[in-house]
């Protein structure tokens, strides 16, 4: 039956690069709701910078939206995407189940429950707020196409770039390579078993070659180092940015391939057997690893978010931030 309206606290972008806390009153629980009260959520920061500082064009504030976001794109609104947390309120079988969901933050929400996604045995709610993240790289990985033995460079070691990479060094007899022009980034990808390098150092004849970087000259550096007929995949969002890439050279004459990967969509090879439950529930499981946490660069109570986003946005060594509620 539906419950009372309950008290949150949410995290709002009011205008260009400000925001704040503000209360709001949740409305009454329907049948088939459940009610979360947050443990934690990530910030996933390039999404977020560009949302953050008004950087998403016009033509796609529709698909840009967050599950459960409050407000419209530019401004004001409620965004974020990678909440974990405990239900308080809803199926007996649910009560005190710490679950993820796609969700802005704020304290406590209600959601559809089959909007929630219990998190397997032994997977902390700390490394849990990767999900969102992990599911991104899965698509790239897919969408990539990589197959055993393949010679595989990823430009970017941020969050995506990095998990990216460690799925498919995970592959068998893969020669896989994360380069970052940031020679502060190899501890992490070392960390996670991944070789690294600086851009100066990929190695040429790659097979497969992924850009997490939002670079336009690692895009160019991806073309220059591709082998004959490589798969080349631009998993960057530059938002209002332009990039330019050079098309001339030996592109046509290795027969290059340029595809895009966006989490939005179920890459074309795995749709017709899986969705994004499916997906999801595969993205928690890889989470298991406990390496993962090194992608975790730092916390902040959720209290004191508002004065700290700006901060953590513009800050080189952010990776995954996590706010603890």
């Amino acid at each position: 039956m539906p419950g009372n309206a309950a008290h949150a606290t949410s995290l709002w972008f009011a205008a260009k690069a400000r925001c704040a806390l503000r209360n709001e009153v949740l409305p009454p629980r329907q049948d088939g709701e459940i009610t979360i009260r947050s443990l934690f959520s990530g910030i996933s920061r390039g999404t977020e910078a560009l949302v953050f500082h008004g950087l998403v064009p016009e033509s796609e504030f529709e698909r840009m939206r967050a599950a459960y976001q409050d407000g419209d794109m530019p401004f004001p609104v409620k965004y974020g995407y990678a909440a974990v947390g405990l239900v308080e309120e809803g199926p007996a079988d649910l009560m005190g189940r710490a679950v993820f969901a796609l969700h802005p933050h704020q304290d406590r929400f209600r959601i559809r429950a089959g909007d929630a996604r219990l998190l397997p045995e032994g997977l902390p709610a700390e490394r849990a707020v990767l999900a969102a993240n992990m599911e991104t790289a899965l698509n790239i990985v897919w969408d990539a196409g990589i197959m055993p033995g393949d010679r595989v460079a990823v430009y970017g070691a941020g969050v995506v770039g990095l998990l990216a990479a460690y799925i498919a060094s995970r592959i068998a007899a893969t020669d896989t390579v994360v380069c970052d022009t940031s020679p502060a980034r190899r501890p992490m990808a070392e960390a996670l078993g991944v070789n690294f390098c600086s851009p100066a150092d990929v190695p040429g004849d790659c097979d497969v070659l992924i850009n997490a970087s939002a670079s336009p000259a690692a895009l160019e550096s991806a073309l220059e180092h591709a082998g004959f007929e490589a798969r080349i995949v631009e998993a960057s969002w530059y938002g209002e940015k332009r990039a330019e890439i050079p098309l001339g050279r030996a592109f046509h004459a290795r027969r290059l391939s340029i595809v895009s990967s966006q989490v939005g969509a179920i890459a074309a090879t795995r749709r017709a057997r899986w969705d994004y439950s499916r997906r999801m529930g595969k993205a928690l499981e890889l989470l298991g690893d406990a390496r993962l946490d090194v992608l975790i660069s730092g916390e902040t109570p959720f209290a004191s978010i508002a004065d700290a986003y700006p901060d953590i946005l513009a800050s080189p060594d952010t990776l995954c931030h996590r706010i603890r509620y």
